[in-house]
């Protein structure tokens, strides 16, 4: 094999972007499994199957990539290195019909404020098969576009409760306990049906201090034992969806991160929550939890 072959095979991408979102929500927009299920599809044409999805050190994600009339692209990402808002490193092995396409390690750096942040990713790209660059510069560079809008309309809050996680978990994931601390400050639930776990849901009414009754209805995804809780949030009963939603459970020496985040359908659906309180109300229901969780 020529050297001229030899150099052919490899190449280094570099992809920047500045994007309208704290660095928190592109942070969680770029790692959390609900959210990547949402921008990873390059085009309204490509079709992003995800198979399994751990965003942990260790974790891997695997995702069929389907394009009409092509054979199927598998994507196998493992994560080797998380530091949050700050750092990312994963490799990607992409093949076809068992045959390895291409390898990759691709690097993101995170810097940024709580009003804007900016993303720079490096891919160092070993293509195995036929010469991977182009299709990657492209649909690398198109599910970046996706994810700054997706970022974008990512609601993001933090609490840390005093507490093992296994006790924040046992009141979260209690149907008789659940209902007891959700909401905002002055707002309680009425139960109509409630499975927590995998491919669960809660149906219920949230009603206001004034006695306005609030309907909706959580279908659960994936969920993981203390460790994680993916879930959509409807209109009411079966009514369409206005959220993805994850919380995600972490050791803090002794105490617990908790991190609850939302993709909200649209930008529209995003400032109207923003616009009638919606960081306020879901610190307020964090914080119930925590006063929950601290007198049992």
């Amino acid at each position: 094999m020529t050297e001229a072959a030899v150099s052919d095979r490899f190449a280094t991408l570099r992809f920047e972007r500045a994007i309208a979102a704290p660095v928190s929500a592109l942070w969680q927009a770029w790692t959390a499994p609900s959210a990547r299920k949402l921008w990873a599809a390059p085009s309204p044409s490509v079709t992003v199957e995800f198979l399994e999805a751990d965003s942990r050190v260790g974790g891997r994600e695997v995702s069929l990539c389907r394009v009409a009339g092509q054979p199927d692209l598998r994507c196998e990402a493992g994560w080797l290195d998380l530091q949050p808002s700050r750092r990312s490193v994963n490799y990607e092995v992409v093949s076809c019909d068992g045959v390895a396409q291409s390898a990759a390690l691709v690097t993101a750096e995170f810097s940024g404020t709580e009003q804007r942040s900016r993303l720079a990713v490096t891919v160092q790209l070993s293509s195995l098969a036929t010469d991977m660059a182009a299709g990657y510069r492209d649909g690398f560079g198109a599910g970046l576009d996706n994810l700054g809008q997706v970022a974008a309309r990512t609601m993001v809050l933090e609490r840390v409760i005093k507490a093992p996680r296994r006790l924040v978990w046992a009141a979260w994931m209690n149907p008789e306990t659940l209902p007891q601390w959700w909401g905002p400050d002055g707002f309680s639930c009425r139960t109509k049906r409630i499975n927590l776990g995998t491919g669960g849901e809660w149906v219920f009414d949230m009603i206001g201090p004034d006695g306005t009754v609030y309907p909706n209805h959580h279908r659960y995804g994936e969920v993981r034992a203390e460790d994680s809780i993916a879930y959509t949030l409807h209109w009411g009963e079966n009514g369409p969806k206005h959220a993805d939603a994850w919380a995600v459970l972490e050791d803090q020496g002794g105490s617990t991160k908790v991190t609850l985040a939302m993709v909200f359908n649209t930008a529209a659906e995003f400032e109207a929550a923003k616009g009638f309180g919606a960081v306020e109300l879901g610190l307020q229901t964090l914080g119930k939890l925590e006063g929950f969780v601290l007198s049992r």
